[in-house]
This record gives structure tokens, sequence and C-alpha cells, in this order.
């Protein structure tokens, strides 16, 4: 933990969050970037799924501080897709330090030996390959950056930009993007999208758990269909 930051949280870390979101109520994504950066220096990283509106928030970042550590979880389950879509868009956005944090084999070894966990038990399989990871990753770090947006509903339609849960700080930058947002940007910077956004997949993972959507569904309604299930995991504890 840096010495500034344990300074600046001296009266809570949920306090200190919240004042930095109210001092940036209304901020550019740019400029809630550039916040965070100063405000965390080497304890800021940006975790990543390269999904379908990821690379909106990479570009920005790359702009702000192209070698910040960028976590890409390697499930083991990702669309080849996805894959290639990493390597491309890293390079080019010209981000030099994206890391694949894979799941640990001993973990998976005792939970999922024949990588089946997920037509049973999706939270656990979600803890394994997604959460403690994360958490191993992000154990040198006060802060990281989400893609997370309000219009998504549910659990994010109240999210502010700066929060803290767990042990973490959380910016999301793009907290009040909407999708028409997303995509003029796109078009814009001329950024390649995920190819299986013209698919109908307006939100990716895992491929077992992820499937198209009919026009005008949810953004998020293709992921763990048929289950009450909306969210990994990491959110509520990382």
């Amino acid at each position: 933990m840096t010495a500034s930051v344990v300074d600046l949280k001296a009266d809570g870390p949920k306090a200190h969050a919240a004042r930095l979101a109210a001092e940036h109520e209304g901020a550019s994504a740019e400029d809630i970037l550039r916040a965070a950066a100063a405000e965390f220096g080497d304890g800021l990283a940006l975790v990543s799924s390269f999904g379908a509106e990821s690379a909106v928030l990479l570009r920005l970042a790359a702009q702000v501080k192209p070698d910040i550590p960028v976590i890409f979880l390697e499930t083991q389950k990702h669309f080849a897709q996805t894959l290639s879509y990493r390597r491309k868009l890293a390079k080019t956005l010209g981000l030099t330090n994206v890391q694949d944090i894979k799941p640990d084999k001993d973990e998976l070894a005792a939970n999922d030996p024949d990588g089946t966990l997920w037509k049973r038990d999706t939270d656990l399989c979600c803890t394994i390959r997604k959460v403690h990871p994360l958490e191993t990753a992000l154990s040198g770090y006060d802060a990281w950056i989400t893609g997370r947006k309000q219009f998504h509903g549910g659990a994010r339609v109240n999210l502010p930009a700066f929060e803290h849960t767990g042990e973490h700080y959380k910016v999301n930058p793009l907290v009040r993007w909407s999708r028409e947002d997303i995509d003029a940007y796109y078009a814009e910077h001329e950024i390649p999208p995920h190819p299986l956004v013209a698919q109908g997949f307006p939100s990716i993972g895992c491929w077992p758990c992820t499937h198209p959507v009919a026009e005008g569904d949810d953004v998020r309604a293709g992921r763990w269909r048929g289950q009450a299930k909306t969210e990994c995991g990491i959110h509520g504890r990382v």
C-alpha cells in the first residue's frame, strides 16, 4: 500500500472513495483515469475481459498510461475469438503490460479435473477461474479500474466513479456511458470490434456460460442464461 494512499484514507477507505466520487461527479472518463493514476500511481491496475465493450476503456487507458498493468483472467474457458482479440487489441492500442492470469493448477485438479464444473456449479467455477486468480493478481495493488457501466442494470445502476470494496479501491471511468456513447467511440476511433459482437453477443465471457441475445434484450441477458446468476463474483469479493 503506498504511503500517500494510507495518509489520504485516514478516515476510512470507504469515506475516501466517496469523496473521490463526489469530486469527480460528472467528470469525463479521461479525467477520472488521470485522477486515478495521480491518486494511486504504481498501485493501480486495470482488469479487462477483452470483451464486447472492452476496447473503449483500454484505448482510454493507453492514452493516459500505456504501461499500466492490464490483468486478463485467462480462465481457460474463453472463446478462441477472445484470445485472438486480446492479442490484436493489445498490439493495436500499444498496451505494453498485459498480464494473462490463469487459475491455480492444484485448485483445478481438485475441483474441476475434467473441465465440466460449469455444468454442476457455475459459482464455484467462477470462483476458481476468476475470483481466486484475481485476488492473487491484485494483492500488490491499491486500486483497480473496471469497465462497469450504470446502463448494464442490476447492481450497477447506482455505481459511482470511485468506490471501495473488499481490500481495494475501484475506479469506474465509464460509469455514465451509454450504449450509444460506446458505439460512437468505436466508430470515431476506428477500433476493431470483438468478432463475436456481429454474431449477437453484446456481453462476452466464458464460452459455456455466454449466449447470443435477441435484439432489444438486456445487454447481459446472454450471461448464465436460465439462472438467477448475473455476476461472476469478482465485484462482490475482490
